[in-house]
C-alpha cells in the first residue's frame, strides 16, 4: 500500500495574512512609476509613499548627503532617497528579491543590505545625515534599543514613522497625551505575531527622546500613525546666556571615563539656580541629548544628569551646556596605558608636612610622575601597604608631567609604611611614609 508521508495542505500559503499571501505569490509591497511610465501598483498606493515622505522636513536636494533607510522592503523611499541625489544604503533583516529587480529596472545604485535593525551601529553601517525609520518601530520586541541604535548613526536627523494609539483603539479622553505603550503578547494587534508594541502619540516622542535624540517634533498625524522629526543638535538660542558648567563626571564612578557600549550618564556641576529641562540643553561632542534630572545644589550651583549620546567616536569629548557655552572634556572608549608610575614626593594632604602624615587630619597628596591623560578618581589606585585608599582627586598634570593625588585614609595605623600608587597593570615603587596619630 502507497503512503503519503507528512502531507501538505492543498493551499502551500495556508499560514500567512492575506496581504503577506499576495506579497509571497509575486506581488508588490511599494507602488512604483518607472520613467519609461510603467507603474507598478502595490499594497502600498503611491500617493500615500508620497504623503508619507512629505510629512517630515527631508530637502528636494540631497546632493553630498547619505541616508539610511532601516526596513526598506520593496525600496520605494530609498530610490525617492537617491533620486533627490542622495547616497543611500538600505537595510532590511531579509533578502527581498522584489528590491533586487526594481533596483535594476531604475538603474539604481543603492547598496543593499540583509542587516538586522539591532546590529546598526557605526561600526556596521557608518553614520548617516538622514535615517528614515518608517513603519518598523511597533514592529520590534525591544523599540527602545532599537530607536537607540538608529540615533547612533544619525548625524543630523531620523524621520520616525509609527503606528500610534487613540481614542478609537479604546483610550479614555486625554490619555493620548500620556507615556502609555500597549503591549501584546500575542496576535492581537492586526492578527500579527511581530505586531509587539502600540505607543501614544506622547510616548512615541518620548521614546525618541530617551533614546538620545536632543529633539522630537510631531510634524504629522494620519489615520494610523504619527510622523516624529527626530533631531541629533539643539536649535541656537538668540539672546539667551548658556548655563556656566563647572564639572562633568561620570555619574557611576565620578571619572572622566565613559564608555559608549554601557547604560552611562554625565553628572554636571553647573553654575545658578534656575535651570530646567528646557533651559538646560546639554551636549557632548556636538550631539545634544535632552537632562533627565535636574535640580538645585547647596551653594547656588546646579546638578543636570543626561545619557551619553550614542554613536559617540573613541576619544576625547567636549561637554557644554547649550551650543557655544564653555567646554570641560570627558574621554569616550579611550583606552590608555601607564608605562611606569613614580611617586616623586608624599605629604600630609592638610598640613603639607613632608613624608609624615597624621591619621587624625585623615588626607594623603602625592606627586605622581607617569600617569596618562585618562587618569581619574575612579581608575588611579593608592594602597597603604596592602589596604586600598579612597582617591579623591587627580590634578592636572604640570609642566613636568606630575599630577597631585589625594587620597582619604581608611584603617591605615601609625608606624613606618609604604605607599604605592596604580593604574591599570601598573604600579609604582613605594614610597616610605611615616603614619603619626596626631601633631
Amino acid at each position: 500500500m502507497n503512503e503519503v508521508m507528512n502531507p501538505q495542505p492543498a493551499d502551500p500559503l495556508w499560514y500567512v495574512p492575506e496581504w503577506r499571501r499576495r506579497f509571497l505569490e509575486g506581488g508588490w509591497w511599494h507602488s512604483f512609476e518607472l520613467p519609461d511610465g510603467t507603474v507598478i501598483r502595490g499594497v502600498s498606493d503611491l500617493d500615500a509613499q508620497k504623503m508619507r515622505i512629505a510629512q517630515f522636513p527631508i530637502p528636494q536636494d540631497l546632493s553630498g548627503r547619505r541616508v539610511l533607510d532601516v526596513g526598506a522592503w520593496d525600496g520605494w523611499f530609498s530610490f525617492e532617497m537617491e533620486r533627490r541625489g542622495a547616497e543611500v544604503v538600505a537595510i532590511d533583516r531579509f533578502d527581498n528579491p522584489r528590491f533586487h529587480e526594481i533596483r535594476e529596472r531604475l538603474g539604481s545604485r543603492v547598496e543593499y543590505r540583509r542587516l538586522d535593525v539591532y546590529d546598526v551601529s557605526p561600526r556596521t553601517v557608518g553614520r548617516f545625515d538622514i535615517v528614515l525609520f518608517m513603519g518598523v518601530l511597533y514592529h520590534l520586541k525591544h523599540p527602545l534599543l532599537a530607536l537607540e541604535r538608529v540615533c547612533s548613526v544619525t548625524r543630523e536627523m531620523a524621520a520616525v514613522e509609527s503606528f500610534v494609539l487613540r481614542e478609537q483603539h479604546g483610550l479614555a479622553a486625554g490619555q493620548e497625551e500620556r507615556n502609555l505603550l500597549q503591549f501584546f503578547e500575542d496576535d492581537d494587534f492586526g492578527g500579527q505575531v511581530d505586531n509587539w508594541f502600540a505607543p501614544t502619540t506622547a510616548c512615541l516622542m518620548a521614546l525618541c527622546r530617551a533614546a538620545g535624540f536632543a529633539r522630537a517634533e510631531l510634524t504629522n498625524r494620519h489615520a494610523y500613525g504619527a510622523a516624529v522629526a527626530c533631531y541629533r543638535q539643539w536649535e541656537r538660542p538668540t539672546g539667551v546666556a548658556v548655563p556656566h558648567l563647572l564639572a562633568a563626571v561620570n555619574a557611576d564612578d565620578f571619572g572622566i571615563n565613559f564608555s559608549s557600549d554601557a547604560d552611562q550618564y554625565v553628572a554636571c556641576c553647573v553654575q545658578g539656580k534656575d535651570l530646567s529641562r528646557e533651559s538646560a540643553r546639554p551636549e557632548v561632542g556636538g550631539y545634544g541629548v535632552r537632562p533627565v534630572a535636574v535640580c538645585a545644589l547647596a551653594g547656588g550651583n546646579s546638578l543636570v544628569n543626561f545619557r551619553l549620546p550614542p554613536g559617540l567616536a573613541a576619544g576625547w569629548h567636549e561637554v557644554r551646556l547649550g551650543p557655544g557655552g564653555n567646554a570641560i572634556l570627558i574621554a569616550v572608549d579611550v583606552d590608555e596605558v601607564a608605562e611606569r608610575l613614580a611617586i616623586r614626593g608624599v605629604c600630609d594632604g592638610v598640613s603639607w608636612q613632608p613624608s609624615r602624615v597624621s591619621l587624625a587630619n585623615g588626607f594623603l597628596s602625592l606627586w605622581v610622575e607617569g600617569l596618562p591623560a585618562t587618569s581619574d578618581i575612579a581608575n588611579v589606585k593608592v594602597d597603604v601597604g596592602t589596604r586600598r585608599q579612597l582617591v579623591t582627586f587627580v590634578g592636572a598634570p604640570d609642566a613636568s608631567g606630575v599630577r597631585q593625588v589625594n587620597a582619604r585614609l581608611d584603617r591605615c595605623g601609625p608606624g613606618e609604611q609604604e605607599v604605592f600608587v596604580g593604574f591599570g597593570n601598573a604600579r609604582s615603587a613605594g614610597s616610605v611614609v611615616v603614619f603619626e596619630n596626631g601633631y
